[in-house]
């Protein structure tokens, strides 16, 4: 049996990849080692560790990456983390590490795994978002990978014009779109209990995360527009979940909090809402708004209304259910309205994924059980293939 290991540090990511380590941990032709680190470990950003326990998957370890002071430098902790998985993989080699996305906690496992030439699988390479400093860290781990998982055929393609083999790339889906198409949904009303918070009415899900591109603007400004901006559109009530790790994440997620509480009646504050309530929310919403991944790359499946804000998913596709607008307060409000209009409505509803890979997570698999993960990478310089997520998984 081959051994993966899975490292997931933030609760979106566990969120995607919850399939994957569910299939892996039921297969006679791999074993699951199953590592959490981050903001999974951290009081303060709601030690979601929790809903991986709840799911009942083995845990091989808990890394510890993040001290309790929210302004440490990213520098700081990127360097901690190499040192941790260092010794982590010198103890525990796997034969393959896989890893989703580009926040800096996963760009530094994959350069721990890289020094120990453990190869690397990455999901979701390929992808643009100009707006953040993950950018970089994303494409950075695609050069380090072995083999690779897009979501779409764009960025499929994008990694082959990278100089990654076609023979590497495996245009599978999003694993969002597949958690939506096959996880169970709570009802509305289990929705309202579970929550503590009316939503039996028109309730929008916020989620907002600080700019970290160089030339970003105040997280702290961003917030205080898109509060003000809430404030001021009546007839919804915001439900609001907290921000993330990043640099000024703290601060983001204190203005909502204060909103929350300033607005008792029209809006509510939780720190994580978990997969299943995440998506329920997301399923009964008459709108989303922030600027996290998930309001562009699964709100298409649900075709809602959905508010994208600011820079920070800049580049990635973006369809007709999606409407994007500058982080300040006069831009946030017209856009939030148009999204509640009713002649937004039929837009939304036109929405079509590109995600769609049928059963993502078990092409992950197919490919993690038959890849030669000794064959040697190059730099391709030659032409790009045409991609379908919709294809099957030849290995």
């Amino acid at each position: 049996m081959r051994t993966i290991c899975i490292v997931t540090a933030t609760r979106a990511e566990y969120g995607l990849l919850r399939p994957v380590v569910q299939k892996i941990s039921k297969s006679d032709m791999l074993a699951l080692q199953l590592v959490v680190t981050g903001a999974h470990l951290c009081p303060r950003l709601g030690e979601t560790v929790q809903e991986i326990e709840r799911d009942g998957f083995p845990i091989a370890a808990r890394l510890p990456i993040f001290t309790e002071d929210a302004g440490e430098p990213v520098a700081k902790t990127i360097a901690r983390t190499l040192t941790v998985f260092d010794d982590y993989f010198a103890a525990h080699r796997p034969d393959a590490v896989l890893l989703l996305g580009d926040r800096f906690e996963i760009f530094a496992v994959a350069a721990a795994a890289a020094a120990r030439h453990i190869p690397i699988a990455h999901i979701s390479g390929g992808d643009v978002t100009l707006g953040a400093a993950d950018e970089y860290y994303r494409h950075c781990i695609s050069k380090m990978a072995a083999v690779h998982f897009p979501s779409c055929a764009d960025s499929a393609a994008r990694l082959v014009r990278m100089g990654e083999a076609p023979g590497t790339v495996f245009c599978v889906g999003g694993l969002g779109d597949e958690n939506i198409r096959t996880m169970p949904k709570m009802t509305r009303r289990e929705l309202c209990d579970s929550t503590g918070f009316p939503l039996m009415q028109p309730f929008a899900l916020v989620t907002y995360h600080p700019e970290t591109a160089p030339d970003a603007g105040s997280p702290a400004a961003q917030v205080q527009a898109l509060c003000a901006a809430m404030a001021a559109v009546d007839g919804v009530f915001w439900l609001i979940t907290g921000s993330n790790a990043d640099a000024g994440g703290e601060v983001c997620t204190r203005m909502m909090q204060a909103f929350a509480a300033a607005h008792p009646d029209r809006a509510g504050f939780v720190q994580s809402l978990g997969l299943r309530r995440y998506l329920s929310a997301m399923e009964y919403a008459a709108l989303v708004a922030g600027n996290s991944s998930s309001g562009v790359v699964e709100t298409p499946t649900f075709r809602v209304p959905t508010v994208n804000i600011g820079r920070r998913q800049a580049g990635r596709t973006v369809c007709a259910n999606v409407l994007c607008c500058d982080a300040d307060r006069a831009a946030i409000e017209a856009a939030l309205r148009k999204a509640l209009s009713k002649a937004f409505a039929p837009v939304a509803a036109s929405a079509r994924s590109p995600y769609n890979g049928g059963n993502t997570s078990e092409k992950i698999c197919t490919v993690l059980q038959n890849f030669d993960f000794a064959r040697p990478k190059i730099f391709y310089d030659g032409p790009v293939p045409e991609f379908d997520p919709q294809r099957s998984v030849l290995v």
